[in-house]
């Protein structure tokens, strides 16, 4: 299916008729499709899906974070490649525009966070608002496009999408990942979305997916300042993520933080 593209009537006609639930959504802008491929698109996808035991993925294995990421298209097969490129491409970008009413979106064309992702038995993501600006492009994080690859899905599996309310008080929707479902969804600094419970499902199977995320230039004319992603717990739950001091250490340039080092020692202070 390499020879798979958007048409461009059929996708205008789709954002006509969802850009209002895509502008109503609550508790954030979104809209669901289902049945969004043609399934021999997804089937081929699924066929070239690296194994969880392959080299080519990144693993994240922290208490607010448990999956496997790839956003290295050399190390895709060529339909998933082909996808992507339909994905990042101006047929698509242009439905996404008329859909959402953000103009000016641009892809990534780095796939900074997004790719293929896998998540195992017992792995998580916890409820957050994603980063809001691509590190090396400058620019502003606008739209998220999730598309899941799960046939046979049951929900004792778990792995629901969780949209979240901006207070963290309610979970106002529970989106299961089956096949062929795609979620667009506005990201913010109050866009809270995870899922956020241990999946559940039996040995030899994972909740996959392919993320994309748009952009735009920055709408105030430079970059905001720039956050990385945003835990939130739910009510009753502790998230733990990197502490203020490790955080710092990250942040801070070596040569600064030597010089702050070399201070607290002439000063007789050590921390």
């Amino acid at each position: 299916m390499e020879n798979f593209h958007f048409e461009p009537a059929s996708l205008a006609q789709l954002a006509e008729r969802h850009a209002p639930a895509f502008r109503d959504g609550a508790p954030f802008p979104h809209v669901i499709f289902d049945d969004f491929l043609p399934e021999a698109v997804l089937q081929g996808v699924l066929e070239e899906f690296p194994e969880p035991g392959e080299d080519a993925w990144r693993q994240r294995d922290l208490p607010h974070e448990r999956k496997l990421g790839l956003s290295d298209e050399t190390q895709m097969g060529p339909v998933t490649r082909h996808l992507l490129h339909e994905l990042n491409g101006r047929v698509f970008i242009e439905f996404l525009e008329s859909l959402t009413g953000i103009d000016g979106l641009i892809p990534d064309p780095h796939l900074l966070g997004g790719g293929l992702h896998q998540v195992l038995p017992g792995g998580l993501l916890k409820v957050h608002a994603d980063f809001n600006l691509h590190q090396r492009l400058g620019l502003e994080r606008r739209l998220n496009a999730l598309l899941y690859l799960n046939r046979d899905w049951s929900d004792t599996y778990g792995g629901h999408l969780e949209l979240w309310n901006r207070t963290m008080s309610r979970c106002e929707r529970r989106v299961a990942p089956v096949f062929n479902r795609c979620v667009v969804f506005a990201t913010s600094d109050s866009s809270f979305h995870g899922h956020p419970e241990p999946l559940s499902c039996p040995p030899g199977r994972s909740r996959r997916s392919i993320a994309l995320y748009y952009y735009t230039a920055p709408r105030q004319g430079r970059p905001p300042a720039a956050h990385s992603t945003l835990f939130r717990a739910r009510p009753d739950e502790r998230v733990r993520t990197t502490s203020a001091r490790r955080l710092a250490r990250r942040l801070v340039p070596p040569l600064l933080a030597d010089a702050v080092r070399s201070g607290r020692r002439r000063l007789g202070t050590r921390k």
